[in-house]
């Protein structure tokens, strides 16, 4: 049985917080689901740490962009299913939005407007965002010596090797559930999960067509945002293959912009899907390639949330998600070490730098750590800060 609906959060407070995230989570979906923490873990306490690792744990069994399907999570766990769509669709909207004027103005002037600088003030606020999240979640989620073990293997597993992520993320948890409930018997029927296994294959692409009409958009976004799994940046090689090479509906050149546009707007990385929509077909594509990759999402989301407790209840599939966890915690440290080499570049060669790592963004980074953990500060400070600072130093 569902947990009920946490009645003190408003709808209003729903509106106004994943709104105002989705205006300004850059970087990612890791970095998404730090502010997430911080915001919603952290500063309202609306949940605990071991309940929104259970909801992260989670979206990473089932298709769709991680961050988006945490946020429909918090909504649901909030206020039921009016709640889902509430926070989900303030999570999108406003980005889709962004993302759309931006892709307007791309068809219209032939080049994506300029923005590295507010970029790179931006990046090492969220290296140290995501940073602090990790921080947070180490005491919940590697609890013994067996899930630290676990963490460090699914550490190297991701960083050197190219198996999927969300392959590594399953196993682990497999692992440590067998490890630990060997003799144990499971309270809940693995059968319960098989209904989702069947979904990527209930829609079938629908497209062949060199010119899409506004339903081959919605039936090929439909079909993408039903067998996604793992992060939003997956979408990528999709687009590349889908698009360029066999349908035709972009060149290469535009897909690297509208991929460029959803890179550097805030919110979920799928918005990408608005910007390839507008190009292909106007404001209905873009509207219906946004709605139609998502759904998904809101679909699956809703389905399994109901689960989580009976996960819970159950020995073997509570040890499942510990592993999930365990194996969630390495993947965000796995893009904390990747993105931190860029994010601590110099804006410009030889500009205050030590072996080629920038002592500005450094400098940044250490502030926002601090001003996150010891002195409580919002993280949305700390990226207007690093913006405005990117903006100053781009222009002298």
């Amino acid at each position: 049985m569902a947990s009920s609906p946490v009645q003190h959060v408003t709808y209003g407070e729903l509106v106004r917080l994943f709104v105002r995230m989705s205006l300004q989570s850059f970087g990612g979906p890791a970095a998404h689901l730090a502010m997430a923490e911080d915001e919603i873990v952290t500063r309202r306490q609306w949940l605990t740490r071991a309940e929104f690792l259970d909801m992260v744990a989670a979206t990473n069994l089932i298709p769709g962009p991680n961050s988006t399907e945490t946020m429909i999570h918090v909504g649901h766990k909030m206020r039921g299913i009016p709640g889902a769509i509430v926070a989900g669709a303030c999570f999108i909207i406003p980005a889709m939005l962004i993302t759309l004027v931006l892709t307007m103005l791309y068809v219209q002037y032939g080049a994506v407007p300029e923005v590295g600088s507010m970029l790179w003030g931006i990046q090492p606020v969220i290296v140290a965002i995501i940073a602090v999240a990790a921080y947070r979640l180490i005491p919940v989620g590697l609890k013994n010596v067996l899930l630290q073990s676990l963490f460090i293997v699914v550490l190297l597993l991701l960083y050197f090797t190219p198996i999927p992520e969300v392959l590594v993320m399953l196993g682990g948890g497999v692992v440590y559930a067998v490890a630990t409930t060997l003799r144990a018997r499971p309270t809940i029927a693995p059968a319960l999960l098989l209904p989702l296994l069947g979904l990527p294959q209930l829609v079938q692409t629908a497209v062949t067509a060199v010119t899409p009409t506004v339903l081959d958009v919605f039936w090929y976004f439909l079909r993408i945002g039903s067998i996604l799994f793992g992060s939003g940046y997956v979408l990528i090689s999709y687009l590349q293959d889908d698009l360029v090479l066999n349908l035709g509906w972009l060149t290469n050149r535009q897909l690297l912009d509208t991929i460029a546009i959803g890179q550097f707007t805030p919110g979920p990385v799928l918005t990408t899907a608005t910007a390839v929509g507008y190009v292909v077909g106007g404001i209905p594509a873009a509207l219906v390639a946004t709605f139609a990759i998502f759904l998904p999402a809101f679909v699956l989301v809703i389905a399994t949330a109901p689960l989580i407790p009976k996960m819970r209840s159950s020995r073997f599939f509570s040890a499942f998600l510990d592993g999930v966890n365990a194996a969630t915690i390495a993947a965000i440290l796995v893009a904390l070490i990747r993105l931190a080499s860029e994010a601590f570049s110099p804006l410009e060669p030889g500009e205050l730098a030590i072996g080629g790592v920038g002592l500005v963004p450094v400098a940044l980074a250490i502030v926002t750590a601090l001003g996150m953990v010891r002195f409580r500060r919002n993280a949305t400070w700390f990226v207007v800060l690093g913006a405005v600072l990117g903006i100053a130093l781009g222009l002298l």
